[in-house]
């Protein structure tokens, strides 16, 4: 009842108040206050334990341990499931188009038909037919734990991942069986689509075949350059013999060229000689480590060069040549690597301008070609060519010749690394000069004005390196001009400049023009201004482009496009950089303008085009050079000797009819006949130059020396020793002589050309000398006469073409001694004498 009253003895309950505990109320003693406390104490526990199960601060940033094991498990699960799902889902697919593989599509830049490639070369061969030592030397070279190991590596394939995303080289991390599936059921794209089928049908593969059946499969179907697949065909490629008869040390060579086809052939690409070789060690080692190979056999086999290449027909003529400098550079420039290229299938169109090519085919053969008579003349035998030709604007390699025919001589003579580019590397230590703007010992600034001593034999000053470089001809010229020891090409100048300039910035100056960092024997050293590195025809043609451009670099590059099935690939960023100032370009161009005008250059005035340009002869004229550019065309033409027979680098003496080959002889007027007719729709066109400060000033006036014999003494003719009779002096080699009492007969002088104070129209003024004067000094047609020399007589000193004869020196007569090519210092040397 609502009205019923609480029964007695219940005090009113206070609805604030909390209920007594079971048991009735607190015993006497204790009170509200005491309870309360109690209840406080509880809660306060209960409020510590759920703050310390809370992350607060920084812990709240990272997971707990539960969530890491959830996530792992749940990774787990959907990596199984996947592996599972693509195990199933992916099939062993039909073999590949590789293995019947397509050929390439070569095409000028105009779109006509260049070359294509071939037919694939293969050949199968049963696992019973190759000895078991090659089949070890596969094994050792590219997977020797492949019968013991499962046929997918997934700690190799992260490493591999790893090391390409580290920078340290694009390495497959395949095994052998992965590989397999790569090259007969897949293809060699390098796509993340790709890499997954590759790994499932490996793992399929590797269920349901044996390791032998994967073996031979791979060895069959491996591309190992020479357009061979298999080790079948291989075999026949490199040493003309079935695969049954291959030693073991020619698997292991075969082995390496698994590696990179291309970059390990010694024969067509002797640059990468030494890489082949050691990979060639380094798969007999591991053969002796796995214990395939006694350590005596391995300690005697020695490396098995390979025979000639063989190239296709359809590569004939220039178009070998061309096919191979493109592959290189697709390779080079990581566009594709070798065995997808030899894939087939793409179209590439190259930058070759069919009528320019043309054209420098035409100018070897007409300045050179059709004037070679082997039978005649063995020397003969050994003349080779190249050059390439750039448009400097662009970068765009325009034209190439490799040789006289891509099937007779297979060693592209245009891109090849072994042959000094001798005296054409001497504008790149002027150039460096002006860039660093470098002074001379004594604190002058260098300019083409700028004053040397060109004694032959002369010690540089300054340098870390004892060395006295002999001028072409041990011609010695006293004090002279850079300009003018650019236009004679004297070492001696130009060595001692190398060291004014600092080696280093000299080399460095040469990388930005575009010489590659790794060109063979690019030493830092004085000698560099000789020109004593190995870099090819290609890239001096890109060095040069450097400079005929103002400094600014635009790498080089053979493709206009490169596709497949209609795709478009990308290719390499070719943004121009700046390699050196303005300044130091075109002062160095200047110079070289002189070097045609007016030096060892002047045969490339025919082209009939303001050019610019640089001869060069190499050490005992194993190769001849001409570098030279107009505004619109840079080309470089080199001559070289190399035995058809044995493939060493030969001197060219007497070829041609010669005794000797120059830069300014053939290559200058290769250079010139192509340039002409390269040219011919186009009007001469001015240098637009920007020199360094003082670059245009004349030369002061030097004062004319001693004439110098070219022994290098220095000492005046009273005080030379007296000429033996007959003593003749050849390139500087003296031979026979004879001393008759102080007297001979018939003084003669061959090839004595005057230069050395100023020449107008043949007569020179003014010749004074320390402690004498001579006046009247006149030159007409080669005749001096009335020669007077205070404190001795000259009488009757009569020179006509080059010949003195009744030479009459007071105080005694000095007759006899024939010197054929004698030159005095600051005199021109005959053109013999001459790069």
């Amino acid at each position: 009842m609502s009205g019923q009253s609480p029964p007695g003895g219940w005090s009113p309950r206070d609805p604030d108040t909390p209920p007594e505990p079971p048991g009735g109320p607190p015993a006497a003693g204790g009170g509200p206050g005491k309870q309360n406390k109690r209840n406080n104490q509880t809660n306060q526990t209960k409020q510590n334990k759920q703050s310390k199960r809370r992350r607060t601060g920084w812990r709240r940033l990272f997971p707990t341990w539960r969530m890491v094991l959830g996530s792992l498990l749940l990774l787990a699960l959907l990596i199984g499931g996947a592996l599972a799902a693509g195990y199933l889902l992916v099939d062993i697919p039909p073999a590949n188009s590789a293995a019947t593989a397509q050929s390439n599509l070569y095409l000028y830049a105009d779109g006509s038909q260049l070359a294509r490639d071939g037919e694939v070369n293969r050949v199968n061969v049963p696992l019973s037919q190759i000895p078991r030592g090659v089949q070890e030397a596969v094994l050792a070279a590219e997977d020797r734990d492949f019968y013991s190991e499962r046929a997918v590596d997934p700690k190799a394939m992260v490493r591999a991942a790893w090391n390409t995303a580290t920078g340290k080289g694009t390495q497959s991390g395949s095994t052998i069986t992965q590989q397999y599936v790569k090259n007969y059921y897949l293809g060699q794209e390098q796509t993340l689509k790709r890499k997954a089928k590759e790994f499932f049908i490996a793992i399929k593969l590797g269920r349901e075949k044996s390791k032998d059946y994967i073996l031979e499969g791979y060895l069959n179907t491996s591309y190992f350059g020479r357009n061979a697949y298999g080790i079948q065909a291989a075999s026949q490629a490199y040493y003309g013999k079935d695969v049954n008869r291959l030693t073991t040390a020619e698997g292991a060579y075969l082995a390496t060229l698994l590696n990179s086809p291309s970059a390990f052939d010694v024969v067509s690409h002797p640059r990468g000689r030494d890489r082949a070789v050691a990979r060639w060690n380094y798969v007999l080692d591991g053969m002796v480590k796995k214990k395939w190979m006694p350590a005596t056999e391995r300690a005697a086999a020695r490396f098995p060069e390979p025979g000639k290449v063989r190239p296709a027909a359809g590569l004939s003529g220039q178009r070998g040549y061309l096919v191979e400098a493109v592959k290189d550079y697709i390779t080079e420039q990581k566009i594709l690597d070798d065995k997808t290229l030899a894939e087939g299938g793409y179209r590439i169109t190259t930058t070759i301008d069919k009528r320019r090519q043309g054209e420098f085919v035409d100018a070897v053969k007409q300045q050179m070609g059709d004037k070679l008579d082997p039978a005649a003349r063995p020397a003969d035998r050994l003349v080779r060519a190249g050059g390439v030709s750039i448009d400097p604007a662009t970068g765009k390699v325009v034209a190439l010749y490799g040789g006289i025919d891509y099937t007779k001589q297979y060693v592209n003579n245009a891109t090849r690394h072994d042959y000094q580019v001798a005296s054409t590397f001497k504008p790149f230590v002027f150039a460096s000069a002006v860039e660093n703007d470098s002074r001379t010992q004594d604190g002058r600034r260098i300019t083409p004005n700028t004053i040397y001593n060109g004694d032959n034999k002369r010690p540089v000053v300054g340098g870390r390196i004892r060395f006295s470089p002999e001028n072409e001809g041990q011609v010695s010229y006293g004090p002279i001009t850079v300009s003018t020891a650019t236009d004679l090409s004297v070492n001696a100048v130009y060595a001692q400049m190398a060291v004014d300039v600092g080696g280093a910035k000299v080399k460095s100056t040469a990388i930005a023009l575009g010489i590659p960092e790794n060109t063979p024997n690019f030493d830092a050293g004085p000698a560099i201004a000789l020109g004593t590195i190995q870099a090819s025809v290609l890239d001096m043609t890109q060095a040069y482009a450097t400079l005929a451009d103002h400094g600014r670099r635009t790498p080089y590059t053979f493709l206009e496009q490169i596709s497949k099935d209609g795709e478009n690939l990308h290719l390499p960023d070719r943004t121009p950089t700046r390699a050196i100032s303005r300044e130091a370009a075109d002062t160095t161009t200047s110079m070289l303008v002189s070097v045609v005008d007016n030096g060892t250059g002047t045969a490339a005035l025919a082209a009939g085009h303001p050019a610019a340009g640089k001869t060069g002869t190499a050490e005992l004229d194993r190769s001849a050079w001409f570098a030279a550019y107009t505004p619109d065309l840079v080309t470089v033409v080199a001559m070289m000797g190399q035995d058809p027979d044995t493939g060493t680098l030969q001197p060219l003496y007497g070829a041609l009819g010669e005794a000797r080959i120059g830069g300014g002889g053939y290559p200058a007027r290769i250079w010139a006949a192509y340039t002409k007719a390269a040219l011919e729709a186009t009007d001469p066109v001015d240098f637009d130059l920007e020199l360094q400060p003082g670059a245009a000033q004349p030369p002061p006036p030097v004062a004319p020396t001693t004439p110098q014999q070219p022994d290098g003494t220095g000492r005046p003719p009273s005080e030379q020793p007296t000429p033996p009779t007959g003593g003749q002096t050849q390139d500087g080699r003296t031979q026979g002589g004879r001393t008759d009492g102080g007297q001979g007969q018939g003084g003669r002088t061959n090839g004595g050309q005057g230069q050395g104070g100023q020449t107008n129209g043949g007569q020179t003024d003014g010749g004074q000398t320390q402690g004498g004067q001579t006046n009247g000094g006149q030159t007409n047609g080669g005749q001096t006469t009335a020669g007077q020399t205070t404190g001795g007589q000259t009488t009757g000193g009569q020179t006509t073409d080059g010949q003195t004869t009744g030479g009459d020196t007071t105080g005694g007569q000095t007759t006899g001694g024939e010197t054929p090519g004698a030159i005095t210092r600051n005199r021109r040397p005959s053109p013999d004498l001459l790069e």
